[in-house]
């Protein structure tokens, strides 16, 4: 009797997008700003990677580590006294690895009008066990047409980001550093 491997993904029920979709908010302080008197792009990075991370954590029932960014767009400068909302879904997974989708609004702390889009950006994360490696994380299931288009279009960026990284690996063993 032959016995197979089964997969261990196979075994990881899949989740919806909603089920991992989060929003934090802060409101920005004088401390958060750069020499031009607004908003440091770098706080606003940092938003973005925490609700990612986040997001990414719930998604895969555990730790999981940024492995990239791209694709990190500023619309519009923010302010002090801006409200900040970062939402953040998961909108596509592999075996490990699951990209996160993230925009960014922002409203007057004390006025009534709407939020606009100030930012957006794409971030990998790879689910990681307690000693650092590489585990595997459910399948995301769209759970609309909006996030059927986004589940796809995140095919499309993991294929053009294997893409460039094969590229410049080839670039680099053919002219390698010199010393």
């Amino acid at each position: 009797m032959t016995i197979q491997a089964q997969d261990p993904a196979a075994e990881i029920p899949g989740k919806p997008t909603s089920a991992s979709r989060t929003t934090l908010s802060h409101i920005m302080t004088g401390s958060d700003t750069n020499l031009m008197g607004t908003v440091h792009g770098g706080v606003i990075m940092k938003l973005v990677d925490d609700a990612a991370g986040a997001v990414a954590g719930r998604h895969s029932g555990g730790p999981a580590v940024t492995a990239s960014m791209d694709e990190m767009a500023f619309l519009s400068p923010v302010r002090v006294g801006d409200l900040v909302h970062v939402h953040a879904q998961c909108n596509w997974t592999g075996r490990t690895s699951m990209e996160i989708g993230v925009r960014v609004m922002a409203e007057r702390w004390n006025e009534s009008t709407p939020a606009t889009q100030v930012g957006s950006a794409y971030l990998v994360f790879a689910a990681v066990d307690s000693d650092g490696k590489p585990r595997t994380v459910p399948a995301v299931i769209p759970d609309s047409e909006r996030n059927e288009r986004r589940f796809k279009e995140a095919q499309i960026r993991r294929t053009h980001r294997l893409a460039r990284l094969r590229a410049i690996k080839e670039l680099r063993e053919q002219q390698p550093d010199e010393a």
